[in-house]
C-alpha cells in the first residue's frame, strides 16, 4: 500500500457490508512527525502527511518558540529529505528569547494529556495577549464563511475522517486552508501557511470544523486571531480563556443557528 502524500489518503481497503456486498472504502492517513528545534527533538504529533513546513511553523508559533518569520534561520527537512521530519533553526538572538520555552517550562506540548493544573492556566494567560478590537462581521457572512470551509475539503468527502480549518483576513478574504486527521494540527497548518507568507497579520477569523478546546483558542491567541467558529460548542475553559483573551468564540448549529460565547461585539445581526 503506497501513501499519498497530497490527498492525505493511506489507501483504499475492502469491507465486507451484513448484505454480503463488497465495498472499497478510503481511509486518510496518519503518520508520526518529528520536529526538531536547534538538532533536539521538540515534540511529535501523529498526523496526515502533507504540509508538514507550515505545520512546524504554526506549533512553533503556538508554542511561543517564534514571534516572527525572521526568527528562522532556517526551516526545511531533515538532510534525507524525510517528509516526517522537519528542521526549526533559530537565530541566535531568538535563541537568547525562549530559553524556557525551549525546555518546555512554560508552554504545554499539544501532545500532552492535558492542563496539570491552575499554575499552566495562570502561566498561559500571563505569555497570551488579549486580542484587539476593530474586526466586525455580520452573522450571515459567518455563515458563508462556513460553507465556504466545507466546499474547500476533498479529504472529508472521501474519507470522513478529517478536521479542517480555513482562514480569513479581514476582509473575509481566504488566506490559507488545511485538513488534517487531527484538529490542532488543522490549525497549526494553517495558521503556518499565513505565518510563512507574512499574511498573518491580516487574519480576522479562524473557522473549523471541530470543537474549539483550550489549546485551539491558545494557538489562536498567539497567533493575534480575533474571533474563532466552530461546529460544536467550545470547552468551559476554552470560553472562560477567549473571553479573559478579548476573543469572540461562537458555534454556528445548522444554516442559521448561532451561538456566541464571548466578543459579541464583534457579530453585527444586521
Amino acid at each position: 500500500m503506497k501513501t499519498d502524500k497530497e490527498s492525505g489518503s493511506a489507501g483504499s481497503f475492502e469491507r465486507t457490508e451484513t448484505t454480503d456486498q463488497i465495498e472499497t472504502i478510503e481511509l486518510i492517513g496518519e503518520e508520526p512527525f518529528l520536529i526538531r528545534v536547534d538538532d533536539k527533538p521538540y515534540s511529535v504529533v501523529m498526523r496526515t502527511p502533507g504540509d508538514e513546513l507550515a505545520h512546524a511553523a504554526g506549533l512553533c508559533l503556538g508554542e511561543g518558540i517564534l514571534d516572527s518569520p525572521d526568527d528562522f534561520k532556517t526551516l526545511g527537512y531533515d538532510e534525507n529529505l524525510d517528509p516526517n521530519v522537519v528542521d526549526v533553526w533559530l537565530t541566535p538572538e531568538r535563541q537568547k528569547k525562549i530559553p524556557d520555552i525551549l525546555k518546555r517550562k512554560t508552554y504545554i506540548s499539544q501532545t500532552s494529556c492535558g492542563i496539570c493544573g491552575k499554575q499552566m492556566i495562570r502561566d498561559l494567560d500571563q505569555v497570551l495577549r488579549p486580542a484587539q478590537d476593530g474586526f466586525t462581521i455580520r452573522t450571515d457572512q459567518i455563515f458563508e464563511c462556513v460553507n465556504r470551509l466545507f466546499q474547500n475539503q476533498s479529504i472529508y468527502p472521501r474519507t470522513r475522517g478529517s478536521h479542517a480549518s480555513i482562514l480569513f483576513d479581514n476582509d473575509l478574504k481566504v488566506l490559507a486552508f488545511a485538513e488534517d486527521v487531527g484538529r490542532h494540527n488543522a490549525l497549526d497548518k494553517v495558521l503556518g501557511k499565513a505565518f510563512l507568507d507574512r499574511t498573518l497579520d491580516r487574519a480576522g477569523l479562524v473557522v473549523m470544523s471541530s470543537r474549539i478546546s483550550y489549546e485551539l483558542v491558545q494557538k489562536a491567541a498567539r497567533a493575534g486571531l480575533p474571533m474563532m467558529v466552530s461546529k460544536s460548542r467550545p470547552t468551559a475553559l476554552a470560553a472562560k480563556m477567549g473571553r479573559n483573551l478579548n476573543m469572540t468564540l461562537a458555534c454556528a448549529f445548522e444554516k442559521t443557528k448561532l451561538i456566541i460565547l464571548c466578543g459579541e461585539q464583534r457579530i453585527s445581526r444586521i
